[in-house]
Parts: C-alpha cells; sequence; structure tokens
C-alpha cells in the first residue's frame, strides 16, 4: 500500500489521466534527466534487466514492452537476443510515444508495433506472447493496479514464457539509504526547480519511486498468479526486480 499524498499532490497519481500528464510534460528531458541524475544506474539497470529474461535459444519469440516509454529497452532486447521477430511497445504517454518514434532505428522499426494505450485497459490476447518485459514502469501503479498488471501479464504469457521487470526502489537497511533519499527527494526537485522548465513533473517521478519501496509485493501478486518468480535486488536495493517464467502445462 503506497503511502498518504503530500499536501498539493493531486487525489490520485495513479489515476491514468494524472500518470500521462506528468510523462507527455518530461518526455523531452526525461531520457537525459534519468540517465544523468542516476549516474547511469539507469541504462545499467535496464541491461540487467533484459539479461534477466531467460528466453529460450533459437526460434523467433514475440513479446511485449509494457509501459514502454522512450523504447530503451530495445536495443538491449535485440542485442540480447537478435531472433525476436516482434515487439508489440504499450505506453499510456503520448509524449513519451513520439519520442520512440523519433528513436527507433530504421533497421528495427518492422519488428517494432506501437500501442499508445492504458496497459490495464489494453486488449492483448491470452497467450499470445513468448515474453514480458518492462522497465521503471511499475512505480506508475497502486497496488490494486499491481494485482490487475500481474494478471494480465500470466494471461498473455504462453506456457513457458518469460519476464523481466525493474524499478527504482527504497534501499531499506542500506547505510547510504538517507543520502539516497536526499538525492531523490529533495535535490533533483530542486534542480528542476531551479534549472528546467517544468511542473514538477520529476519531483512527481521522486514520489511514485519513494511510495513504491520495492518489488516484492509484486513478486508474491506473480506468484498468486501461478507463475515461478524470483525477486531480485540491484545496487543495494536501490533498484529491485521480479524475473521468471510461466510453467509449461499452465493456462
Amino acid at each position: 500500500m503506497h503511502k498518504p499524498l503530500a499536501v498539493g499532490t493531486p487525489d490520485d497519481i495513479y489515476d491514468p489521466a494524472f500518470v500521462k500528464g506528468v510523462f507527455d510534460r518530461c518526455s523531452r528531458s526525461y531520457i537525459s534527466f534519468s540517465w544523468f541524475f542516476s549516474f547511469g544506474f539507469t541504462e545499467r539497470w535496464r541491461k540487467q534487466c533484459v539479461e534477466a529474461l531467460r528466453l529460450p535459444a533459437g526460434g523467433a519469440p514475440v513479446g511485449y514492452d509494457l509501459m514502454a516509454g522512450t523504447g530503451e529497452a530495445w536495443p538491449h532486447l535485440f542485442r540480447q537476443h537478435p531472433g525476436i521477430s516482434r515487439v508489440t511497445a504499450v505506453d499510456i504517454s503520448s509524449g513519451m510515444h513520439k519520442l520512440a518514434l523519433e528513436r527507433l532505428h530504421r533497421e528495427r522499426s518492422h519488428k517494432i508495433d506501437f500501442r499508445e494505450d492504458d496497459v490495464l485497459k489494453s486488449v492483448l490476447p491470452d497467450e499470445s506472447c513468448d515474453f514480458v518485459v518492462s522497465t521503471f514502469g511499475l512505480k506508475t501503479f497502486d497496488a490494486g493496479q499491481h494485482r490487475q498488471l500481474a494478471g494480465l501479464v500470466a494471461r498473455v504469457l504462453r506456457p513457458g514464457g518469460v519476464v523481466s521487470m525493474i524499478e527504482a526502489s527504497d534501499p531499506k537497511g542500506w547505510w547510504l539509504r538517507p543520502a539516497y533519499l536526499f538525492h531523490l527527494k529533495v535535490l533533483l526537485p530542486l534542480i528542476e526547480r531551479t534549472i528546467l522548465r517544468g511542473a514538477q513533473d520529476f519531483a512527481m517521478i521522486g514520489t511514485y519511486c519513494s511510495n513504491f519501496g520495492d518489488a516484492h509485493a509484486f513478486a508474491e501478486m506473480l506468484r498468486a498468479e501461478g507463475l515461478e518468480i524470483e525477486f531480485r535486488r540491484y545496487f543495494f536495493g536501490c533498484a529491485t526486480g521480479v524475473s521468471g517464467r510461466k510453467p509449461v502445462g499452465a493456462s
């Protein structure tokens, strides 16, 4: 369950329309901001998330990139698994969607479909993919939405299909946690107000990360849907993730 909202924030920061607005407004600066102020760790974590996607060798797998953002996972996906035949990218933000289109390399355009949609309302067919990946989209959902997402992942994966997701997290127990939280909650919003033009949208991203906690509860939700799931910690818990598979014979 997420923490109480700060004074002055909207009643529901997890409402899809609100989430869309946040990421539409900050889409142009999102890539450089997230890379620079995570000291490059976001890119490293995306790579590690894709590495945890245990696709079997051979074949021509198809999959979904959920909350795909600007498509920063795609280079890692196609480098790690060159046999992928198609990725359907789903994201609610038209700003992020547009930037992803602009960044799309010509040589892989025939392998990526785009769906600008709320993933929880997107009509994705049952058992229609070999893999599901998501990098830094989990934070924009509350606990109830996480349960819906877990059900969706279990539903769209074919038996034997695999999943890997990652999210920035609260590194509880790490001795540098106070410095990390100061960086996330104080320094980044201050820089946005004084240097970047925006409506405190990057501060909202910090709020989402803080409220999220870590991926442990989401891992349990995926297990409850019948998936074999491993909970993963990255860099002292500054990011956490889930990876695993849908057992063969499951439906």
